[in-house]
C-alpha cells in the first residue's frame, strides 16, 4: 500500500506540471500567455496545418505528455477494466480543453483530445508490460518516475533561475 501511496503522490506531481504545461504554456507569468479563443473540431484539420503539410510535432508531444498518465492510472486502477482506466485520461484531456476554450489561453482542438487519449492508451499498455515483466512492478514504476520527476524539478529549478 505504500508503494501506491508515492505513485499516487507522484500522479499528483505528474498532473501540476501536465496543467503548466498544457494550460500555462511553461510561463512563469499570465501575460505572456496567448489570448486565443478558438475551437477546432476537425481532427487532423487546419490546426496542424503548417506550409501546407500536417506537422506531427505537436500530435507526438501530445501524447508523449500523456504516457506516463496511463501508467499510473494502470498502476492506481489496476483491478478496473481497460474502459474504467481510460475514462480518467479521456475526461482530463477534456478537462483541459474545456479549460483552455473558456478562459481564452489556447486552441482547444480535438485531435490534441485524440492524441493525449492516445498516448494515455499507450501509457496503459507500457504497464501492462511492466506487469508481466517485473516481480513488483510498482515499485520498478514508482523508481523510473522518481528519477524522472527529480529531474524534471531540476530543469523547473533552472527555468525559474533564468526566468528571475
Amino acid at each position: 500500500m505504500n508503494s501506491k501511496k508515492i505513485t499516487l503522490g507522484l500522479l499528483i506531481f505528474y498532473l501540476l506540471i501536465l496543467t503548466w504545461i498544457i494550460l500555462f504554456k511553461l510561463s512563469f507569468s499570465i501575460n505572456e500567455l496567448p489570448h486565443i479563443r478558438n475551437i477546432n473540431l476537425i481532427p487532423f484539420g487546419q490546426s496542424l496545418i503548417v506550409n501546407g503539410t500536417i506537422s506531427y510535432t505537436e500530435i507526438i508531444q501530445n501524447m508523449l505528455a500523456f504516457i506516463p498518465f496511463g501508467i499510473f492510472v494502470y498502476i492506481l486502477w489496476d483491478k478496473k477494466t481497460f474502459i474504467i482506466k481510460l475514462i480518467p485520461i479521456v475526461l482530463t484531456s477534456l478537462i483541459f480543453e474545456v479549460i483552455q476554450y473558456i478562459c481564452a489561453i489556447g486552441a482547444s482542438d480535438i485531435t490534441d483530445l485524440l492524441a493525449n487519449s492516445l498516448g494515455g492508451i499507450i501509457g496503459l499498455l507500457i504497464a501492462f508490460v511492466i506487469t508481466k515483466v517485473f516481480k513488483n512492478p510498482v515499485k520498478v514504476i514508482n523508481i523510473v518516475c522518481l528519477v524522472f520527476a527529480s529531474l524534471l524539478t531540476l530543469l523547473i529549478g533552472i527555468l525559474i533561475l533564468a526566468n528571475i
